[in-house]
């Protein structure tokens, strides 16, 4: 029970003193840089999705 106590009481000690956290203008910018690599990564998969949705729709009716 002691180590349980010990591990709890040095991992708060870490994360309150020995992290460095982002502040709010850190954090949102990195979110706003991840929400818009997210947006054009799903454009860029529905166009390739469209196009080769024609494409094989042109394969298969030639056959």
């Amino acid at each position: 029970m002691d180590k349980i106590k010990l591990y709890l009481s040095q991992s708060y000690d870490e994360l309150v003193n020995k992290v460095s956290w982002p502040s709010t203008n850190n954090l949102i910018e990195s979110a706003k840089v991840v929400l818009t690599f997210v947006i054009i990564s799903t454009i860029l998969v529905f166009i390739m999705d469209v196009i080769s949705q024609q494409a094989l729709s042109f394969i298969y009716s030639i056959g």
